[in-house]
């Protein structure tokens, strides 16, 4: 099996990478991925140095990764910080590390392209040995794959990957007519709070609607991206990773994948969300407001996602990560995932011990949580 490792995701033909994926998954479509390259937002500079793994055979493309040297483990979503911290305890180096995943994207989704005929089995440990003599070529101290399916996870972990359990809050769409058909299946007490929110924010006089492919005109994506920028200075202290021709690009590159709920105050611009959608999924992103107003944000970035989820006849809605006020607006918890190798035998047992703990520690949570939530039956 021939490895080649790409520096650049557009060093690989867009129609043979997509089509190894075979997937309208919005996150790994070669135009998303060049994009965030191309427009400074993933790239070297920013500490997401791409090495895209392709595999060969016979001079055929079998098999393809999303693959990045990082520098540092922000825009991940799954916190390695206190790794990072044991290592410099015992004066090591934990960076660079090897990441596959879709920068700033905690959304599950395929992570690994497979050529019609190719046996996930067969390939995975191959994979995983390419990745560990990359790793050891470039002084990597491990790898991480970030929010894949559970059928890659379980293959590398029969490979010998390490799984690490999550959290994330989903909304399942069980054939619902409308938002009402869904808010009835919620206790009454429930259902009324639901209800309130959104008149409370009605009463506002605020006018939300939702935006589609060229009805996202370009002074709403440079509005979009001006919330951004001020709400990662409010929140982080720093301008985001996502830069100005990120957002101004996005609606030219990929219409018909995003949707953008915005609300107005008269002719004032006041806030917005911004979704990517595919045949059966919603994803929520980033959202932002000049003012604050009440329910605001549940509104924008929940309740219209859920109406625009019925209405495409989506199955499902994950509107971003954590947020445990999500329950009880019907967001289900659910297990996610990660996969990691560790070069150092030591903190590999180390971590390794840490996860059975705390994955057992997730399993908990989520049953409880579940208890929380608003429908009149909770056996979901």
């Amino acid at each position: 099996m021939d490895i080649r490792v790409l520096d650049s995701i557009d060093q690989c033909d867009a129609r043979d990478w997509d089509t190894l994926f075979d997937s309208d998954y919005p996150f790994l479509q070669h135009r998303f991925l060049s994009l965030l390259e191309n427009s400074g937002s993933a790239c070297t500079q920013t500490g997401w140095h791409p090495q895209h793994l392709l595999l060969s055979q016979d001079e055929v493309t079998v098999a393809a990764l999303p693959l990045y040297r990082k520098t540092h483990s922000r825009g991940e979503y799954v916190f390695d910080w206190a790794w990072a911290e044991a290592y410099h305890g015992r004066r090591l180096d934990y960076y660079p590390k090897l990441l596959s995943a879709v920068p700033f994207t905690p959304a599950c989704g395929p992570r690994l392209g497979l050529l019609p005929g190719i046996s996930l089995s067969d390939i995975s440990p191959i994979l995983l040995t390419a990745i560990q003599q990359l790793a050891g070529q470039q002084g990597a101290t491990g790898w991480h794959l970030l929010f894949p399916h559970a059928t890659l996870s379980d293959a590398l972990q029969t490979a010998g990957g390490m799984l690490r359990s999550g959290v994330q809050y989903l909304w399942n769409n069980r054939d619902y007519r409308d938002f009402t058909d869904f808010t009835d299946t919620f206790s009454s007490r429930k259902r009324k709070n639901i209800n309130r929110e959104r008149h409370t924010l009605r009463r506002a006089g605020l006018l939300v609607e939702r935006l589609t492919g060229e009805q996202i005109s370009a002074d709403w994506w440079e509005f979009f991206f001006v919330l951004y920028h001020r709400t990662y200075l409010k929140h982080s202290g720093n301008s985001g990773y996502l830069t100005q021709a990120f957002f101004h690009q996005l609606g030219q590159i990929m219409p018909d994948q995003v949707m953008m709920v915005v609300a107005m105050e008269g002719d004032e611009k006041v806030a917005a969300a911004l979704f990517f959608h595919d045949q059966n999924n919603l994803y929520g992103r980033y959202w932002g407001c000049t003012r604050e107003y009440d329910f605001l944000h549940f509104e924008l970035c929940y309740y219209q996602g859920i109406e625009f989820a019925i209405e495409r006849g989506l199955g499902t809605f994950d509107a971003g990560a954590q947020g445990e006020h999500k329950i009880k607006r019907g967001f289900e918890p659910t297990e996610n995932c990660s996969v990691h190798w560790i070069r150092h035998p030591d903190f590999a047992y180390a971590i390794g011990r840490f996860l059975k703990e705390e994955r057992q520690y997730v399993l908990n949570y989520i049953q409880e949580a579940r208890r929380q939530l608003p429908y009149k039956s909770v056996d979901l």
